[in-house]
């Protein structure tokens, strides 16, 4: 399981865990699972899942995603919930 985190100056909009995460970075789609290597990355514009299927989806504009040890932080100037 990856512990994940999405925060916005505004707000947490996410603290949990799941088991996939799909990001904008700024040249492409990435994809996260348990036991990723180390990384960090800017984030472009787009919708990042979180889960299989996912479960939870937000707008990002902009900021970092950094992988550790199973733990993603998504750091982003603006999100917002998508449904």
């Amino acid at each position: 399981m990856l512990t994940v985190s999405v925060i916005s100056p505004e707000a947490v909009l996410f603290a949990g865990t799941t088991d996939s995460v799909v990001a904008p970075a700024f040249d492409g789609q990435l994809g996260i699972l348990t036991g990723h290597a180390p990384m960090v990355t800017l984030l472009g514009t787009g919708e990042l899942r979180l889960g299989e299927g996912g479960q939870q989806r937000f707008k990002v504009e902009g900021g970092f995603l950094q992988v550790v040890d199973d733990v993603v932080r998504v750091v982003t100037e603006h999100a917002s919930p998508l449904k």
